[in-house]
C-alpha cells in the first residue's frame, strides 16, 4: 500500500509518497504524542519490521497525517492503531520542526504537531506487533538520564525533543515533578 503524506516540494505542499519524502529529505507534516501518568511517560519500542529505526525506543506514538487529515484526529487514530489506546484525547502542546538522519539514507525533516495526553492509572494498552514490539512506563527524569547514557537506543526525534524542547513538551510535568 502506498502511503501519501503532506510534504513540501519546491515550496508547495502536496501529497508525496512517504518513503520518497524520507529518501529526498523533504520537509513534511508529522504528529507526535506523549502519553503521561503521574510523572511517567509511556514509550514504545519500534517493531523490527519498521523501515527505519527498528527496535529503537520512541515517544508514545509518532506518525504522518494523511493528506488533509486534521492532526488531532491523526493523533487519536494512531494511538489506537499503534497501541490499541482508546478514549484518550490529547491536547496540542507545540509545533516543532527538526531534521534528522534516521539511517539507511533516510532523512526525517518534519514539522511536528506535538500532543500530550494524561492517562488514567488503568489505561489499557494493546500494541500492534507490526508497529510496536514493547512498551514501558518510565519516569520522565529517568528517561532523560537513560537517553543521555544510551542515546543509540532511542530514536533521533526523541533525543531532539528531550534535548531541545523539554520545557515546551514537559513543562507541566517538570513543575509537578
Amino acid at each position: 500500500m502506498t502511503i501519501m503524506i503532506p510534504a513540501w516540494e519546491n515550496g508547495v505542499l502536496k501529497p508525496v509518497e512517504k518513503l520518497d519524502a524520507h529518501l529526498r529529505g523533504l520537509k513534511h507534516k508529522a504528529v507526535s504524542v506523549f502519553v503521561m501518568n503521574r510523572g511517567r511517560v509511556l514509550i514504545q519500542q519500534r517493531a523490527m519490521g519498521k523501515y527505519h529505526t527498528p527496535g529503537m525506543w520512541a515517544n508514545t506514538c509518532c506518525t504522518h497525517p494523511e493528506w488533509d487529515e486534521d492532526p488531532t484526529d491523526c493523533a487519536v487514530r494512531r494511538l489506537d492503531e499503534e497501541l490499541g489506546i482508546k478514549g484518550l484525547y490529547p491536547s496540542h502542546r507545540d509545533e516543532i520542526e527538526y531534521r534528522a538522519d534516521v539511517g539507511g539514507g533516510l532523512i526525517e525533516h518534519e514539522v511536528v504537531q506535538v500532543y500530550v495526553a494524561d492517562a488514567p492509572n488503568d489505561l489499557k494498552i494493546v500494541p500492534n506487533p507490526e508497529e510496536v514490539m514493547n512498551t514501558r512506563w518510565v519516569d520522565f527524569y529517568d528517561l532523560s538520564a537513560d537517553v543521555a547514557r544510551h542515546p543509540t537506543q532511542y530514536t533521533p526525534w526523541l533525543r531532539i525533543y528531550l534535548q531541545d524542547h523539554t520545557t515546551a513538551i514537559f513543562g507541566d510535568l517538570m513543575r509537578v515533578g
